[in-house]
């Protein structure tokens, strides 16, 4: 399993990150309805730049594996937030399963921040040390 390490940690960047993209995007070009939608919920809507940032520019940071750790601790933490706030009316269908959700998708990027975003990244290029000749 070793041997796919990498690999899987790269599909798993891709896969962790395709709703964030996808939601920071949606976020961007429907901008006033979302920011209406924040705060109805309670959130003031000078926050919408920043959810964008975090969504959008966060995702696209994991899936190219740059700044992984932080950012995917970040996100974890924001994950769990928003289950919090705008999923725990459990008298509402769907949003048992949303609050889940979150909790499910905060679980994997806890680990990628533990584990770091493998060889296929932007993090392991700018950390590659050259080996001395006798290394090598």
């Amino acid at each position: 399993m070793k041997k796919f390490e990498d690999k899987g940690l790269l599909l798993a960047r891709i896969l962790m990150t395709i709703l964030f993209i996808t939601a920071g995007w949606g976020k961007i070009v429907g901008y006033s309805g979302t920011q209406q939608y924040m705060e109805a919920m309670g959130v003031p809507g000078f926050m919408l730049p920043l959810v964008i940032l975090l969504e959008f520019g966060g995702g696209l940071a994991i899936l190219f594996g740059f700044l992984t750790r932080f950012t995917a601790l970040f996100t974890a933490g924001f994950t769990i937030l928003t289950a919090f706030m705008f999923h725990s009316n459990f008298a509402e269908g769907v949003n048992q399963l949303m609050f889940m959700k979150n909790l499910s998708i905060a679980g994997g990027f806890l680990v990628l921040g533990l584990v770091g975003p493998g060889a296929y990244s932007i993090d392991r290029l700018l950390n590659k040390k050259p080996q001395p000749a006798l290394a090598r």
